[in-house]
């Protein structure tokens, strides 16, 4: 009997049973088609403010794994915290096997105030998003499937998320080993811990800055800047996009992921625009406009650049090959350049590493 209920904007009710947290809990419903990694979806911090419906048909098989730190930053998550606001799956697992496991994925949602709910239709779903586009919805529980339909749904407040999800002050991070390479301030907008692993294991030094802060108000002298994703529309993150246009001024070399792109491009005169249903997965093919070069990615957002809009000096770089949305942005002679995906995966294809490599050979 179900005594838990996705409700969405639209009035549409999925029913199911609950796991994780017994509460409940309002955001935006997307869904992502990833096949494994959910302990790090569920840290991404570019999923604040949002419930996560996994289009694969079982979750939580292989728990959670154990927490340890390396330079200051857990080695398994993607942030210190679950991000997503709840969970909707087909079928969960209650009984995790694997050597790593200290928890089940329902025990590590209740400890941390996460709800779930599983039992839900979430290919149906899944199309339902697809057809009508991403809608508000909220995990209510009730007694009935009629009780359900009467929850009130608030709309997604996606606004003020990048506050909760970037450092309030830098933070200097140097690799175990000792710093071989150049130093790179990372624009905190919702990093993700692989992208700062990415650089530490290049022999890269790290500064951490805010996501409202001019990256050269930091005390650390720095060769370079790289552009975080993040959660959220990019078109209110007005400070990140000031100072960025400011680093473009100065000509500082500039990488962005993702969310990274987006500001990267607004920075420089172009338009952003939210797609109808997003890119989440890790399975999104782009094609590298030099080579023709098609690339299986990761990824995790709900906006785009619009090329149109580029100004001069600027070019398209990647494309997707299922809608032909953006994937990168680079300008044709000065070092700006931003990838909509994840060259630095986790979870997902590495393929793209090499990305990174390119940006800190560049920093010399």
């Amino acid at each position: 009997m179900s005594d838990t209920f996705l409700v969405l904007a639209d009035g549409t009710v999925y029913p199911g049973q609950s796991f994780g947290a017994p509460v409940e809990a309002s955001g935006e419903v997307v869904f992502t088609t990833g096949m494994v990694g959910y302990p790090e979806s569920l840290t991404d911090p570019s999923y604040c403010g949002q419930i996560l419906v996994f289009t694969y048909p079982l979750i939580g098989n292989y728990g959670v794994p154990p927490y340890f730190e390396r330079d200051g930053i857990p080695t398994q998550f993607e942030s210190g915290d679950i991000q997503v606001r709840g969970v909707v799956a087909a079928r969960y697992c209650a009984e995790p096997s694997h050597h790593d496991s200290t928890m089940s994925l329902g025990d590590w949602m209740a400890r941390r105030g996460i709800p779930g709910v599983e039992g839900v239709d979430t290919r149906a779903l899944t199309q339902h998003l697809r057809h009508d586009g991403v809608l508000s919805g909220r995990i209510v529980r009730a007694a009935s499937l009629e009780e359900a339909r009467a929850a009130v749904v608030p709309a997604a407040d996606l606004s003020g998320l990048l506050a909760e999800v970037s450092v309030t002050s830098p933070r200097v991070i140097r690799p175990a080993a000792g710093q071989t390479g150049p130093t790179v301030a990372v624009l905190d907008c919702g990093v993700k811990n692989n992208i700062l692993r990415a650089l530490l294991a290049r022999g890269a030094g790290v500064v951490q800055v805010p996501w409202n802060m001019d990256p050269h108000a930091c005390d650390e002298a720095i060769d370079g800047v790289l552009i975080s994703n993040g959660p959220g529309d990019p078109q209110d993150a007005a400070p990140t996009i000031a100072n960025v246009r400011r680093l473009l001024d100065r000509g500082t070399p500039t990488f962005g992921i993702c969310f990274g792109n987006q500001i990267l491009a607004l920075a420089a005169g172009a338009d952003t625009y939210k797609l109808k249903w997003g890119h989440r997965g890790q399975n999104q093919p782009c094609v590298d406009l030099d080579s023709g070069r098609c690339y299986i990615t990761s990824q995790n957002h709900g906006y785009s650049v619009d090329e149109s809009t580029l100004p001069d000096g600027w070019e398209p770089w990647f494309r997707n090959a299922n809608d032909g949305s953006n994937e990168g942005i680079r300008h044709r002679s000065s070092p700006f350049r931003a990838v909509q995906f994840h060259p630095e995966a986790h979870p997902g294809p590495e393929d793209m590493g090499f990305l990174i490599d390119e940006f800190l050979t560049s920093l010399g």
